[in-house]
């Protein structure tokens, strides 16, 4: 240790990788998925001004623009060759399938939620999976946590719970979203791909029945798409794009952080979608509601706090034994 220790002893350019690689790391997904909530957070407001598109349709131009754009950038990157790789290892492609029916079902609950008026109830969904987060990561992973983060996802839950008990029904809608992309997160970490390829494949798997059905909400007179509003022909398009972004930074970030740290992340977007539910959309919410949105943010707080504590302490201990 002592010729590590030192940089006149033995210090090499991996020494210099081992201190900085780590960091540069953990900041870039810390980074990546701060930017993938904060869209996330504004869906809302955009998918609010496709009040004529229904929630199935919306999802199947997200699926097929997509499909398109990723492509697109596959085709760029000269990786049409990892798509073929993909296609072709089994134990892959049948993550992925999984995956993709994860994300699809996400999405449609997602806008049936916002037609619904029920930004409230996605927020609360989202708030939701990164308790369901920390729990795969400890069942799936092997991944542990210390005291402090243990209170708070005590906090979390002590608040989450009090809100399903104030509406008196299961939130199917919050349950169904927490549950969707709780998983989608643990397949997508497992999964040994490249965050472009991994995502323009499960585009494409789809990418075939969401066109089949565009074409026939087209022939039917029933879609909203190509129909003499200029909005929705730009729009609808567009979704696909803002679908596809904030994927691409979440996968990165997935595969940069501990699924712990990935879940405590995601309150990024429930807290918007809080914000846009009582502020812009004027959705009910009670004394009772806010108490329990209290308790998730104190949880939040707790965690936080210990994080950024142990961090610190990693970075004193990464200094003295390698730097």
């Amino acid at each position: 240790m002592s010729d590590i220790k030192s940089p006149k002893a033995g210090w090499t350019a991996e020494n210099a990788v081992l201190c900085k690689s780590p960091r540069q790391e953990s900041r870039k997904g810390i980074m990546y998925g701060f930017f993938a909530y904060l869209i996330w957070g504004s869906f809302p407001v955009f998918f609010k001004l496709l009040p004529d598109a229904t929630p199935l349709e919306i999802v199947s131009h997200r699926i097929f623009w997509s499909a398109i754009f990723l492509l697109i950038l596959v085709l760029l990157r000269r990786q049409v060759g990892k798509i073929r790789q993909t296609l072709s290892d089994r134990k892959v492609l049948f993550t992925l399938c999984g995956s993709t029916l994860l994300i699809a079902t996400n999405w449609l609950t997602f806008l049936f939620a916002i037609q619904r008026g029920e930004v409230l109830q996605s927020s609360l969904g989202y708030f939701i999976t990164p308790l369901l987060s920390v729990l795969l990561g400890f069942a799936f992973l092997g991944e542990r946590l210390g005291g402090w983060q243990k209170l708070s996802v005590l906090f979390a839950f002590s608040g989450v719970s009090y809100l399903v008990f104030e509406f008196g029904q299961v939130p199917w809608i919050a349950l169904i979203l927490a549950t969707s992309f709780g998983f989608y997160g643990l397949l997508r970490k497992v999964a040994q791909i490249d965050a472009l390829i991994g995502l323009t494949v499960e585009t494409l798997l789809l990418a075939p029945i969401a066109g089949v059905y565009l074409l026939y909400l087209s022939s039917s007179g029933q879609s909203v798409f190509l129909n003499g509003s200029t909005h929705y022909n730009v729009l609808l398009p567009l979704a696909g794009v803002i679908t596809a972004i904030p994927l691409l930074f979440f996968i990165a970030s997935a595969r940069r952080l501990q699924l712990a740290t990935i879940g405590f992340l995601q309150y990024i977007t429930p807290s918007l979608h809080f914000v846009l539910a009582v502020v812009v959309f004027a959705e009910p919410f009670s004394g009772k509601q806010f108490f329990s949105f209290l308790l998730i943010w104190v949880g939040l707080a707790v965690y936080s706090l210990d994080a950024i504590w142990k961090h610190r302490q990693d970075r004193v201990l990464l200094s003295r034994e390698v730097c």
